[in-house]
C-alpha cells in the first residue's frame, strides 16, 4: 500500500488545504492528514477541533483519514507505515525551508517528501492570513469550507467579548 502522509497545523483548514489533500488522494492509496498537536504554540482551535473540521472537510475522500501528532513527523511516519510526506508548495520561498525538512527528514527515516504545487487560485493562501484577515471582519468565506467559515467567526467573536 502506498501510504503518505499530509501535515500541518490546520488553524484553521482551508481550501488551499483541501486541494493538496484531495490530489495527495489521487496518487496514494491512503494518505494520512496528520494534525500537529504542540502544548507550547496557541492555536485559535484545539487539536480535537481541528481534527474534527477536518473529518467533514475530507468526508468526499474515502482513502483519506485524520490522525494527530507529537513531537517527529518522522516517527509518526515509522509507527504508522508511511513512507511519503506530501508538502504542497506556494512560492519559491516554500521550497527553500521545506527542501531542508524534507532532507532532514530523510536523514531520520525512509520517507520521501513529495512536493505539490498549491493551484494558482490558492497560491497567496495560510491559515493565519485567514485568521488575521477574519479578525478585522473581512470575508474570507471563499477561502474555506462554509462550516469552518462558520466556526471561525464565531470563535474570533466569542474572543473579542
Amino acid at each position: 500500500m502506498r501510504r503518505a502522509v499530509c501535515p500541518g497545523s490546520f488553524d484553521p483548514v482551508t481550501n488551499g488545504h483541501l486541494d493538496i489533500v484531495g490530489r495527495a488522494a489521487q496518487l496514494f492509496d491512503e494518505v494520512v492528514v496528520a494534525v500537529g498537536v504542540n502544548a507550547s504554540k496557541k492555536r485559535l482551535f484545539t487539536p480535537e477541533e481541528r481534527m474534527d473540521m477536518l473529518r467533514r472537510a475530507c468526508e468526499p475522500w474515502d482513502n483519506v483519514r485524520i490522525d494527530g501528532f507529537s513531537g517527529l513527523l518522522t516517527d509518526f511516519c515509522q509507527e504508522h507505515d508511511v513512507h511519503a510526506i506530501v508538502k504542497g508548495l506556494r512560492a519559491v520561498s516554500d521550497f527553500d525551508y521545506e527542501l531542508q525538512m524534507a532532507q532532514m527528514n530523510a536523514s531520520l527515516a525512509p520517507v520521501e517528501t513529495v512536493f505539490v504545487p498549491t493551484s494558482p487560485e490558492w497560491s497567496f493562501l495560510a491559515s493565519s492570513l485567514v485568521k488575521e484577515v477574519a479578525t478585522y471582519g473581512g470575508d474570507v468565506s471563499g477561502l474555506v469550507p462554509d462550516f469552518v467559515h462558520d466556526a471561525l467567526t464565531a470563535r474570533l467573536a466569542e474572543r473579542q467579548r
